[in-house]
């Protein structure tokens, strides 16, 4: 449980939260870390939430609800991404900013972790009604984000249109323009070329070096993908260029399945072209129940959607020999244990998705220089340090008989535990 007086504490309601504190109690078990210590980490430094009035196109007035949670400052400023989600709450985003932490602390970011969300249905938004909702939040927030405070980034229901909004109404109201506000942003306001990209091809580099410690040839192989959006598409499309065949891909809206494989260059033409940016209905492919997309026999599974889509129910089911998780927190701490006991190897979150957060660092550095960098040198830098980080998770989990998820969540959490402890505690 999280410290304090549970009846107290506005987080403990949900799940996701809780998944998060009982990682990293494991982690701390594992690492004999001083229990004071482990309870500021469990506590995020600051939260807010905020009511964020919108006029709606039919004229009428909206309220909806948005929060930003800065876990940790100690390494520097937050950051972390906004997520536009109906069923997003505080303690979803308590978690998710958790995470983006040790996430940071593995990849060596100098960076805290941060989320925001704001309850809606993205999808249910007509014409202006999310850019008023994006600059009216911003406006809200403006109190704790900066860009040596909190950056923003990309996430679930947003996008570098979202980002773009934000940086005009944070550059209007300090008076001068701010790019380095944000991260994720168009490439003409200082954007990262291959930012949007990024966290796909981390988890495809991550894939490719499970593949030659496994001895798996990427052209005998078969990937099942779930999430079709941003990550899970630039993942799709890097897997078929290494010759991988992914035979079944999923979206909010339903799940296809193709043992041939499915055309993803074809698959991606049709989902642009529906009015829904779905591929239900792919002509390539066969409808499947949604259940059997994660139980769908293949080399590498990558759920790449939502939190705790891997749960006890369906864990010792799965049919694959890697598990990638390119989304964050899709396996619940039960269904882990499942794993654990199985020759699946697994990709933590923590590392797998982490190139996002990787390039909008190098986005963030080079719109502070003002000097930026081309496509390949991104692409370069993003591979080094997915592979180093990777690496490192391999000899830690190797030294300490830990599976690959407690090695990647001790070295995060002890990178964070270790600056807190050197920067001593004020006053």
């Amino acid at each position: 449980m999280p410290p304090g007086n549970p009846a107290s504490n506005p987080f403990v309601t949900s799940p996701t939260y809780l998944m998060a504190c009982q990682q990293l109690r494991n982690v701390a078990r594992a690492i004999s870390l001083d229990p004071g210590l482990t309870d500021r980490l469990m506590t995020p430094k600051r939260s807010q939430v905020v009511a964020i009035p919108v006029r709606m196109e039919d004229g009428r007035t909206e309220t909806f609800v948005g929060y930003r949670v800065q876990h940790s400052l100690t390494s520097g400023p937050s950051k972390g991404g906004l997520r536009y989600a109906k069923n997003v709450d505080l303690g979803e985003v308590a978690a998710l900013a958790m995470w983006m932490s040790w996430k940071c602390g593995i990849m060596n970011l100098p960076f805290g972790g941060a989320k925001g969300g704001i309850a809606v249905d993205p999808a249910e938004l007509k014409g202006g009604e999310k850019e008023r909702l994006t600059r009216r939040f911003t406006d809200e927030i403006q109190n704790i984000i900066g860009p040596r405070v909190d950056v923003m980034a990309p996430d679930m229901g947003t996008d570098e249109q979202t980002m773009a909004w934000i940086y005009d109404t944070y550059s209007m109201k300090v008076g001068y323009a701010c790019p380095e506000i944000v991260t994720g942003k168009p490439v003409e306001l200082g954007g990262c070329v291959g930012r949007k990209e990024a966290t796909g091809r981390g988890v495809v580099y991550c894939i490719t070096e499970a593949f030659n410690e496994l001895d798996i040839r990427p052209e005998t192989a078969t990937a099942v993908v779930q999430g079709f959006g941003n990550v899970g598409s630039v993942t799709c499309e890097e897997l078929v260029k290494l010759g991988v065949k992914v035979v079944a891909v999923g979206d909010r809206y339903g799940s296809i399945r193709n043992a041939r494989g499915i055309d993803i260059p074809q698959l991606l033409n049709y989902a642009a072209r529906n009015p829904r940016k779905t591929i239900v209905g792919f002509p390539g492919a066969e409808a499947i129940p949604d259940a059997e997309l994660l139980t769908t026999p293949c080399t590498v599974l990558v759920p790449a959607a939502l939190e705790r889509v891997i749960t006890a129910e369906n864990a010792g089911q799965l049919r694959c020999r890697v598990l990638a998780e390119a989304a964050n927190g899709p396996t619940d701490p039960e269904a882990d244990a499942i794993i654990s006991n199985s020759d699946i190897f697994v990709i933590p979150d923590i590392l797998c998705n982490a190139g996002g957060v990787t390039v909008s660092y190098f986005e963030w550095v080079q719109d502070l220089a003002q000097f930026m960098w081309d496509e390949e040198e991104v692409n370069s830098q993003l591979k080094k340090q997915m592979l180093r980080a990777f690496h490192r998770v391999r000899a830690e989990a190797k030294a300490r008989n830990f599976g690959n998820r407690l090695a990647a969540l001790s070295l995060g959490v002890q990178k964070v535990a270790t600056e807190k402890q050197k920067r001593g505690l004020y006053p």
